[in-house]
């Protein structure tokens, strides 16, 4: 029997790279479709990243406020970072945990990976859980970056989703992650 998939495969007929930039990269690909038509499509490169639920305690976590200019708010979100060139998940996970929040884990669990947007984008995003924290230096975040960390109830934060005011989707997945791994 015939696979399902290779009914569906389009191939690379042509590499277009649009930009290459510090974070991200777009792309313009020429492609053949299972049909033999040729389409465009456009996508950004993204080198990876990962978020952590940082459980303060069995009923707290940590969450970071920012402001995200693509959408001219304020958020709330779990700690997250992109990998760097080479970085495995796991060490870049310990890295931004510390980075944002000031606190290692002595236990680190992975939840899941997901792609955000796999319509327009290749970026992969691994989820953890960080439990048994340990107060470091205080956190260190990026020159460009300007965040503060926030204890909330565990319970609040599902509250924030349900209400809209947690609209980001790392955090909403890494939630429900780690409400079906229980």
């Amino acid at each position: 029997m015939k696979s399902m998939q290779s009914d569906l495969l389009e191939r690379l007929s042509r590499r277009r790279k649009i930009y290459s930039g510090k974070a991200v990269g777009f792309s313009a690909d020429v492609v053949s479709l299972p049909d033999g038509k040729r389409a465009v499509r456009e996508y950004m490169e993204h080198p990876g990243a990962v978020a952590v639920i940082p459980f303060v305690d069995k009923h707290n976590i940590l969450l970071v406020e920012q402001y995200r200019f693509p959408v001219k708010q304020v958020t709330f979100e779990i700690p997250a970072g992109k990998l760097e060139k080479g970085e495995r998940p796991l060490s870049c996970v310990a890295r931004e945990l510390e980075e944002e929040t000031g606190y290692r884990a002595k236990l680190i669990k992975k939840l899941c990976s997901f792609w955000p947007t796999p319509a327009f984008s290749d970026e992969v995003i691994h989820i953890y859980r960080a439990d048994k924290l340990v107060k470091a230096q205080g956190p260190s975040p990026d020159d460009d970056e300007f965040i503060k960390a926030h204890k909330f109830p565990f319970k609040k934060v599902f509250d924030w989703i349900r209400s809209g005011k947690i609209k980001d989707s790392k955090t909403i997945i890494a939630m429900l992650a780690f409400r079906c791994a229980l």
